[in-house]
């Protein structure tokens, strides 16, 4: 069996002794390929050479983003059977799609799982969803939370390391002293209905949303890799709104609208969000160009994953 090793050399949470370690454990199953990202985009045209070369399985070490690249790679010609399989082990500073499918933070840990799942032939077929061309796995959003990925690339470009701590602050600069509070850009369409004059939305691929520390940040908790999208939309940024968004964030509850600023849609399969100026967005934890319109779709049994 053939496999590919995509290592993001900045994983925050890896060293170049414990890769050695896991690419020596690996070949134990694998006739393995280790490759070393050098550049943005580099994962994708790994992803996009594994296919086309007939890999049988692609193991990514590093975080959300990197897993995102790889799978767009993978995933460059459409869904497909001769997709090969893919493996986590975790190395950023969230972890989001790792977690949620309950692999090891642990990198060692982390390929004993995959070694058992070569072994068993065990892995987990995922829904994902997609923003216009590009897939993503585990969440996206328009609005703060991709400002706030923004603002938190260009501190760690000066650098800033990446930690739950630089997050909130991060955060709160944005929210208090940056983002426009009074004019709400974002219009949310679907056969479901209409959301207009919203601030920010959040899509769910699965739960929790994303991580601050170890705690999960979890404003869909219906949210599953077998169901459709989740969508998560503030139609104000005042007191109580705000409030109400972080207890149910924070308390893992559905519980609570703040007199319809909030909303909340479970298992879309297609909607779309619009904007009346250029927005920030992200995918997976990485922010992308602005957007005025994207298209979000679900796409069932898409991805095969060691987990």
């Amino acid at each position: 069996m053939r496999g590919l090793l995509v290592v993001n050399p900045r994983a925050t949470t890896t060293s170049p002794r414990v890769t050695d370690v896991l690419v020596h454990a690996l070949q134990s199953q694998l006739e393995l390929t280790v490759v070393l990202t050098t550049h943005r985009g580099h994962g994708f045209e790994l992803g996009r050479q594994a296919r086309d070369e007939g890999i049988d399985v692609v193991i990514a070490l590093g975080g959300d983003g990197i897993i995102n690249e790889v799978v767009n790679g993978l995933l460059h010609r459409g869904l497909g059977p001769e997709v090969p399989l893919l493996a986590i082990v975790p190395g950023g500073s969230a972890n989001v799609f790792a977690r949620s499918l309950g692999i090891p933070l642990d990198a060692v840990e982390a390929v004993g799982l995959i070694l058992d799942g070569l072994r068993n032939g065990i892995y987990r077929e995922l829904g994902i969803g997609r923003a216009d061309d590009r897939w993503f796995v585990a969440n996206a959003g328009v609005g703060l939370d991709a400002e706030v990925i923004s603002a938190m690339e260009r501190r760690r470009k000066k650098g800033v390391r990446a930690s739950a701590y630089a997050y909130l602050v991060t955060t709160l600069r944005e929210v208090l002293q940056r983002t426009d509070r009074r004019n709400p850009a974002l219009t949310i369409t679907s056969a479901r209905g209409r959301v207009d004059r919203a601030f920010l939305a959040f899509v769910q691929n699965t739960s929790p949303w994303t991580y601050f520390g170890s705690w999960a940040i979890n404003p869909c908790p219906q949210a599953s890799f077998d169901t459709g999208l989740d969508v998560f939309a503030m139609r104000s940024l005042g007191l109580a709104a705000t409030t109400i968004a972080a207890q149910r964030m924070l308390a893992r509850s559905a519980k609570g609208t703040a007199g319809g600023a909030l909303i909340t849609w479970h298992d879309v399969d297609d909607f779309t969000i619009g904007t009346n100026r250029p927005m920030e967005m992200q995918i997976d934890g990485e922010a992308v160009e602005p957007v005025t319109s994207v298209r979000f779709t679900s796409h069932p049994v898409a991805l095969r994953v060691i987990s």
